[in-house]
């Protein structure tokens, strides 16, 4: 397996819940649904706040991305509520 390595990084009330960021090993080939996957498995924490149900964005290296997208070693992915404002 290769593996690459990345920068996790949450937001928001995401980041209050589990810090702001973390360096994460990840196989190659893996994309941002499959991380939010292995995130959910983590714990009821992280599987209550990243629910599919719930409304999280998510970004890789600094551009919002579909889940598909394929994340590449060194990357940064980070997940977020949708920002209001007004």
């Amino acid at each position: 397996m290769n593996a690459i390595t990345i920068n996790l990084r949450f937001f928001a009330s995401l980041r209050e819940r589990f810090g702001a960021s973390e360096t994460l090993s990840l196989a190659a080939g893996t994309t941002v649904g499959e991380l939010r996957d292995l995130l959910l498995a983590r714990s009821d924490a992280h599987a209550e706040q990243l629910a599919r149900s719930r409304a999280v964005r998510c970004a890789l290296n600094q551009q919002l991305c579909a889940e598909d997208a394929v994340i590449q070693d060194g990357a940064e992915v980070a997940f977020f509520p949708p920002v209001t404002g007004g």
